[in-house]
């Protein structure tokens, strides 16, 4: 299910000179194919003003992610490494984001549950965090569905 929701979502980035612009860059995907609107962007960096940074999930990995307040259109996944990590606050460096964006709890729970049985394995993150382009990442994720 990850894969599928993956393909043509994944991109790569030199480095992002704040932690928003991370979160901006990582969502471009799921904007542009119109699975969220520009206001789902703007609640997941809210999330991250407001809560701190607990979407940093693992060691350099982060998941942003809010509550659907109408700006999910349709359920779907993101994929961003950059080369040099970036500082989300509480001086935690993150250089991989998943963005979740699911239209339901429901949804926004299996995504979580299904990218969270997968980061938890140390050899899988090491993987990700030397993947160079989207086969890589979806053959390694597909591996382990």
């Amino acid at each position: 299910m990850l894969a599928d929701l993956l393909k043509g979502n994944i991109h790569f980035a030199n480095g992002m000179s704040t932690w928003e612009e991370s979160i901006k860059v990582a969502a471009e995907p799921l904007l542009s194919k119109r699975f969220i609107n520009e206001s789902y962007v703007q609640d997941m960096i809210k999330n991250v003003e407001i809560n701190g940074s607990y979407i940093v999930i693992a060691p350099g990995i982060a998941m942003p992610h809010a509550q659907n307040q109408g700006g999910v259109l349709k359920t779907g996944i993101s994929f961003l490494k950059l080369e040099n990590s970036v500082t989300y606050p509480e001086e935690k460096n993150v250089n991989i984001l998943f963005v979740l964006a699911a239209e339901d709890s429901e949804g926004h729970l299996e995504l979580i549950s299904d990218l969270s049985s997968l980061l938890i394995d140390e050899d899988v993150m090491e993987q990700l965090k030397q993947s160079t382009d989207e086969e890589e990442v979806l053959n390694l994720i597909e591996s382990l569905e």
